[in-house]
């Protein structure tokens, strides 16, 4: 790539990135909320809480009785030949009769042995459990939408940090190239700050495509289209209240791993309590009201009859043996429950473990972060020593290089530094359940 291309190139990225001006400035509460609505997987799983909701309804319970009814008409056409003991025979040609019949019934379970108690006592469960897993869609989401957009907020600080480095490079080239055009350096000066602005536009044309990579990403997180433009907020700020004995108990109380294997546990032992139920005896109720009539034609002693009437009847059913069924069912929901209390303590230890684990990467990461800070501050006021030092001939051009990368260096090394300690941050909040409460 020739030098006038490659400036090309340049100016082209610099235009569509490093001003921003038109581009909206996408804050971390619009980009929440942007998701919130358009994320398809959090869409998804709204709609599968709905269904959990519809579910968990009283109507779709055995507490109400059923009421059907039916209606039907009968029409028929016959011919007969009825002959008496006088010998008198009567014949009739094509008689019809209809008759007309309705019912209602009205059937309702007394008792059950409290299954339907229990059934609706897990259908409300499995409608908490449901909405775990979507809050945990929204929480993976949210973490996910963070995490993109502190990596663009990084790439941001980056692409400034490299666009300036580059524009001194630039400077240090129209210098070296004056100075050779009067006698007063080298040409391999020029060539040595000619390779150094081509490395520094590379590497600029490099941060910004994958600045670029990450914008889609998160365009496509946030459910929108992928090419629309913007800009991100790069302030940091931390907790600083932050303890680790809270966050425990957070994390013990509201990790939704947690409560998610609480709400199976819960329904582990309410299975307990409807196979229990399945070997006590059901009373049911049966109410039915009938209607018939009937016009029997000319071949009847009756020409037509109309009937009514009220019933009702009570039932009681007993499964006294089914082979052993129950039994079988009984037993192994008592294992199951078993299965479950190991979950919840095989999730508790693991909550402890990854909770510990992302406490002392965030501890470190704080520390590095420091640490990054003050190696900052001394490349730049090197580097700022360095250029006085450049200007007045005092030290190369390769001296003043080193400088300049030093500085380029501890630039990259802090912003990645703030960026990973926020991430950090991003992580312990999660495990403690608080994520989508945080102030961010």
């Amino acid at each position: 790539m020739n030098k006038l291309k490659l400036l090309s190139v340049i100016a082209f990225y610099l235009n569509l990135h490093g001003n921003g001006i038109g581009q909206e400035l996408l804050t971390k509460d619009l980009a929440v909320e942007i998701a919130l609505e358009n994320n398809f997987d959090i869409k998804a799983a709204n709609n599968m809480t709905k269904i959990a909701e519809n579910n968990a309804a009283l109507t779709n319970s055995d507490f109400l009785p059923s009421l059907s009814g039916s209606a039907g008409s009968t029409l028929a056409s016959t011919n007969s030949k009825n002959e008496f003991q006088d010998n008198r025979v009567v014949s009739v040609s094509d008689a019809e009769t209809v008759s007309y019949n309705a019912s209602l019934v009205l059937n309702y379970t007394l008792f059950n042995g409290f299954s339907r108690k229990y059934t609706y006592e897990k259908l409300r469960e499995n409608y908490n459990l449901t909405a775990l897993e979507a809050r945990k869609v929204i929480e993976n989401t949210i973490y996910n939408i963070f995490f993109a957009y502190y990596e663009i907020a990084r790439l941001t600080q980056d692409q400034l940090n490299q666009n300036r480095s580059l524009t001194i490079s630039k400077e240090r080239l129209n210098k070296a190239t004056f100075s050779f055009e009067y006698g007063q350096s080298t040409r391999l000066d020029v060539l040595n700050a000619e390779v150094d602005f081509n490395n520094d536009s590379i590497n600029y044309l490099n941060i910004s495509q994958s600045l670029k990579t990450e914008k889609n990403n998160l365009n496509l997180l946030l459910g929108r289209n992928i090419d629309t433009a913007f800009e991100v907020d790069t302030a940091l700020s931390f907790y600083e209240d932050l303890v680790f004995e809270v966050l425990s108990d957070k994390a013990h109380s509201n990790n939704v791993e947690v409560l998610k294997q609480n709400s199976n546990l819960r329904n582990a032992k309410t299975n307990i309590k409807i196979s229990s139920a399945a070997i006590i005896p059901s009373v049911g109720l049966t109410t039915r009201y009938n209607w018939e009539n009937n016009d029997f034609g000319p071949v009847g002693f009756l020409a037509t009859r109309q009937s009514d009437g009220l019933n009702i009847g009570a039932s009681i059913s007993w499964n006294l043996w089914d082979g052993g069924k129950s039994n079988t069912i009984k037993q192994n929901t008592k294992i199951a429950l078993e299965n479950e209390s190991i979950s919840v303590d095989q999730t508790l230890l693991n909550l402890n473990r990854n909770l510990n684990n992302a406490w002392t990467s965030y501890q470190t990461a704080l520390f590095i972060m420091k640490a990054q800070k003050k190696n900052l501050e001394t490349n730049r006021r090197n580097f700022e020593r360095s250029i006085e030092q450049y200007n007045l001939g005092q030290i190369t051009s390769i001296a003043f290089r080193q400088a300049q990368l030093n500085l380029l260096n501890a630039q990259v090394n802090y912003n990645g530094a703030r960026y990973s300690a926020k991430k950090s941050e991003l992580g312990l909040l999660q495990l403690s359940g608080e994520l989508l409460r945080a102030n961010f």
